[in-house]
């Protein structure tokens, strides 16, 4: 007989049904999940899966009459395949908080309070003291009933505790995962040790289930993140290391003919040099946003070695009256040598160059401005832009910054960086 209890059992586990398959689907597709957690994820949902089925195959034996034989086996499997989860549930735990299975004493209590629940369950289909099937389909319960729910129960409450235990090394979403997937789980096992609110046991392994679904969601997002950011460290990186090798033949060249004819400006060189190198190796290392301050050095060094290499053909003017704000490191210095590299023409007199900041209601900017022959602010596929766009993506990454290029109005390009205030700190935490 069909009752409104039956169609709101049959939602609930219908709702765990399409959740499992979801799960089944998402952590199949997920390229970045490690094998690991991938095995884990697909082991989870498909139990779930199972569970809901078998959930479905005893409610439609309480409509349809069977043989009491394949009742008794449904409701075995069912039970089997539910305590199946909060098993996985202390082997994930475990595996979170980097404690190995051999060596835990949880994992040993847990499939030690599994394997007498196991028993009792075998137990249960000998004699009516746990629960029966009666005539017309229904399961009742038997006095021993919540003997054979109170390892379940333990072993809930073991990883409840082991969650809260373990809490500092795990990250705020994996802990609160836990909880979702546990706290509810537990409280309503543990009331069904007393009274029968079956349909509750399957609306919190829904709860639990996308607890998990959401960990594994949001765990594939941080490393996306966290990829990304690579990317863009890395690709700062590669610009370091790939300094143009005839500016370094040219300085050197530049230092060892002012040995003699200007020792002082030889000397100065040098150490505008080492400051230029030392600052560029630095940014290697540098994996979170810097002092503006300590780009503008970086620029005015490298600017210092250009200076004395074309003498009276590279001018250059700083209007900085604004430095207290944080820039991702090579930010100032590549747009400032994309400049004088491509927008320089040797053969149109001398080249200006000009470094302003400016804060604004919203943001600090930095704008560099040239006279040089400049080039198109919408092609993406040549060097220039190629260059602008690695800056671009690293402030985006680390700060929610913006890059943009625009055409002078006397000739030559501007380039506009806007850092916002307050950035979100967690794009660039670890």
């Amino acid at each position: 007989m069909v009752d409104i209890s039956s169609i709101f059992y049959f939602s609930v586990l219908s709702a765990g049904l399409v959740l499992s398959l979801m799960g089944m689907w998402f952590t199949s597709s997920m390229p970045g999940i490690d094998r690991w957690s991938k095995r884990f994820f697909m082991r989870y949902f498909i139990i779930l899966n199972l569970c809901c089925v078998s959930c479905f195959a005893e409610l439609i034996e309480h409509i349809y009459p069977v043989p009491h034989t394949i009742t008794l086996a449904t409701v075995m499997i069912e039970c089997l395949l539910l305590s199946l989860p909060l098993l996985m549930l202390t082997v994930y735990l475990l595996h979170s908080c980097g404690e190995r299975l051999r060596s835990s004493r949880l994992f040993y209590l847990v499939l030690g309070l599994w394997a007498v629940y196991c028993i009792l369950l075998a137990s249960s289909a000998f004699t009516d003291r746990f629960n029966y099937v009666t005539t017309d389909q229904q399961t009742i319960r038997g006095p021993l009933y919540p003997l054979l729910l109170l390892p379940l129960a333990l072993i809930l409450l073991s990883n409840l505790i082991a969650a809260i235990r373990y809490r500092k090394r795990f990250s705020r979403r994996v802990f609160h995962s836990f909880l979702i997937a546990l706290m509810p789980m537990t409280a309503a096992l543990i009331t069904h040790l007393f009274i029968d609110v079956f349909p509750l046991i399957d609306i919190s392994y829904v709860l639990s289930a996308m607890a998990i679904y959401n960990f594994a969601l949001s765990d594939q997002i941080n490393q996306n993140l966290r990829h990304q950011r690579e990317i863009a460290n890395q690709r700062a990186s590669i610009m370091v290391l790939q300094m143009r090798p005839h500016f370094i033949y040219n300085t050197m060249t530049s230092i060892y003919c002012l040995c003699n004819q200007d020792p002082k400006l030889a000397r100065q060189v040098i150490l505008d040099f080492t400051t230029y190198l030392r600052k560029n190796f630095t940014a290697i290392a540098s994996e979170a946003p810097i002092p503006f301050s300590a780009e503008l050095e970086h620029t005015r060094a490298y600017l210092a070695v250009e200076q004395a290499q074309y003498e009276d053909c590279l001018f250059v003017d700083y209007d900085t009256p604004h430095i207290m704000f944080r820039v991702p490191p090579l930010t100032l210095q590549p747009i400032v040598e994309n400049a004088i590299k491509h927008g320089r023409d040797p053969y149109a007199g001398p080249f200006h160059i000009s470094i302003r900041t400016r804060k604004t209601n919203t943001s600090s900017e930095i704008i560099i401005a040239d006279d040089g022959c400049g080039f198109s602010p919408t092609a993406e596929d040549n060097e220039p832009h190629i260059a602008l766009n690695n800056i671009r993506e690293r402030l985006e990454f680390m700060c929610k910054g913006s890059l943009t290029i625009m055409p002078n109005d006397g000739g030559g390009t501007v380039v506009t960086v806007s850092i916002p205030y307050n950035p979100p700190q967690s794009l660039f935490r670890r």
